[in-house]
């Protein structure tokens, strides 16, 4: 026995359907707000057991791993941006999992990511608004090395006057 699925008589909306059509408004200032491929690498520095010379060893390295969505926050809070990851996966709320606040320079951020158990990496990125990519760097000294992690978020959508649009 087969079962049928039942047709919706309503238009349906997931989280991601929503979340491009509120980043389709028009606005006049400049914005990182949009939805984004993120992409991590770990390096670890540092010389080795008795040595003198520096090494560089690339620890960890994931292209494409998540989706995130950046939205303005013109509430009362601090944050100037909050980031909600997208999931392939149907939920009832998703969780602020990271903050922006703009820095006195104008394309320089300070981002505030929440990981389990109240822990808080800070990194400090830059927005490249003609490539729409958000680059960031935190560092960590371990010891005799020095590790560091650097975040790229690639814009997927809106892209910018001049980019190719999405079909």
């Amino acid at each position: 026995m087969t079962q049928s699925k039942k047709k919706a008589e309503f238009d349906q909306f997931d989280f991601d359907d929503l979340a491009k059509l509120y980043m389709k408004k028009t606005t006049t200032e400049k914005s990182i707000e949009g939805i984004y491929s993120v992409s991590h690498l770990i390096v670890k520095k540092g010389k080795g057991f008795l040595s003198s010379v520096e090494r560089e060893k690339v620890i960890n390295r994931k292209e494409n791993y998540g989706t995130v969505v950046i939205f303005s926050d013109e509430g009362t809070s601090a944050r100037d941006y909050f980031e909600v990851p997208l999931s392939g996966n149907r939920q009832l709320s998703y969780s602020i999992r990271g903050e922006f606040s703009k820095a006195s320079e104008g394309n320089i951020l300070v981002y505030k990511h929440f990981e389990p158990r109240q822990k808080v990496l800070n990194y400090t990125f830059t927005y490249d608004e003609s490539k729409d990519l958000l680059e960031g760097v935190r560092t960590e000294n371990n010891g005799n090395s020095v590790v560091t992690y650097t975040l790229t978020y690639i814009k997927l959508f809106p892209k910018t006057q001049g980019a190719v649009p999405e079909k």
